[in-house]
């Protein structure tokens, strides 16, 4: 079990919670051991869902899984989460199933954490009329913060993905050739990663002369002297490899060595402050202030992030004036970028600065594509 099972039971006690329940897909996810595949997979991500899924963690006592004869089978065989309700998909709805659920389990007059960020107002207000004893409250923070400092199971599937993505860009990058367009070439890298055992993929890959990096990529073709942009994550078991590369096709120009340099030595000093006790917006801070002396303004909106099960951008971001503390144990993706030079790496949080998961991959220097 990858639960911080530990971290949960006592968040709960400080809250009085008898239970939490679980609707989303991060916190789905990561109580059930189940990263649910396809459509699926949509059913997590759609709060109005009518095959939804929700999963009763109690603090006492076995956790049960509420969900629809189609899903039923992949969690019996997958999840280590044992019991489940099944409901009558498009008749029943979901929530009248968890209402029956909770009343049977003893904690229709108890506090009941749910992700009040996630169940929507209709059944909200449906589960407070069927179980007017029910004390509601919201979990989403305290769920937030169990997930964020990770087992040694979590770190493990972490650095599993993070190979794999390592060694797609590792496959990819040397086929890259003069003409061939971006969305050739992220259909092959996608591929690679499918190939390899991801469970999905997806990301980004653009030329630097595609000033829309995030609008999809293109029939725009690679040339010499162009820089290669990426970002992407390449899920297993649910858990993320999360890296961005950066390439050059053929010999890189002085201009482009000098720039590289410098936010790779900034990225290198930033994933040196992820330190226990500092707030992710001092390390913010100082990698606006870096850039801000060494190359130009920092107009990011973020210089990094927490990872975790289900979806890959989690709490804490290391954005402008966050006040949460780093912990030993979280896992931050740093990318402190700007324009299209874009390196980023999964740390985890240590006593002695942030120790490098996705290490596959080398850095130091540009990687140069040969145009022979």
């Amino acid at each position: 079990m990858l639960v911080n099972v530990e971290r949960l039971n006592r968040f709960m006690d400080e809250q009085k919670l008898a239970a939490v329940v679980a609707r989303s897909g991060n916190n789905f996810t990561y109580l059930s051991g189940l990263a649910y595949p396809g459509t699926l997979a949509r059913h997590l991500d759609l709060a109005d869902s009518p095959r939804g899924v929700y999963l009763v963690w109690p603090r006492k006592g076995e956790p049960v899984v509420v969900l629809n004869a189609i899903a039923e089978q992949l969690t019996r065989r997958d999840s280590w989460v044992k019991r489940v309700e099944v409901y009558a998909g498009y008749s029943e709805p979901p929530v009248h199933r968890l209402c029956k659920l909770l009343d049977e389990m003893s904690l229709a007059a108890q506090r009941v954490g749910f992700e009040k960020d996630y169940v929507n107002a209709r059944d909200w207000e449906y589960i407070g009329g069927r179980l007017p004893r029910l004390a509601m409250i919201d979990c989403t923070a305290l769920m937030n913060r169990v997930r964020w400092v990770k087992t040694p199971g979590e770190i493990a599937l972490l650095k599993k993905g993070a190979d794999l993505l390592d060694d797609a860009y590792l496959e990819v990058f040397p086929t890259i050739a003069r003409g061939e367009t971006e969305r050739a070439v992220h259909s092959r890298l996608v591929a690679s990663c499918i190939r390899r055992g991801a469970n999905w993929a997806h990301g980004i890959l653009n030329s630097d002369r595609n000033t829309v990096p995030y609008g999809g990529e293109s029939d725009s073709q690679f040339l010499p002297g162009d820089v290669v942009r990426t970002d992407y994550v390449a899920y297993v078991q649910g858990y993320p490899g999360h890296q961005s590369r950066n390439a050059i096709m053929g010999e890189p120009s002085a201009e482009q060595r000098r720039s590289y340099g410098i936010v790779r030595e900034i990225y290198g000093a930033a994933a040196d402050k992820l330190r226990p006790g500092t707030t992710a917006g001092e390390v913010f801070a100082f990698v606006a202030e870096r850039f801000g002396a060494r190359y130009r303004p920092y107009h990011s909106m973020l210089a990094g992030h927490g990872v975790g099960a289900w979806w890959h951008q989690q709490e804490p971001v290391i954005a402008r004036d966050n006040p949460i503390r780093l912990e030993e144990g979280m896992v931050i993706a740093m990318e402190p970028h700007v324009d299209h030079w874009h390196i980023q790496d999964m740390f985890v949080v240590r006593a002695g600065g942030g120790e490098l998961i996705s290490s596959k991959f080398p850095t130091d220097e540009p990687y140069v594509i040969r145009m022979d």
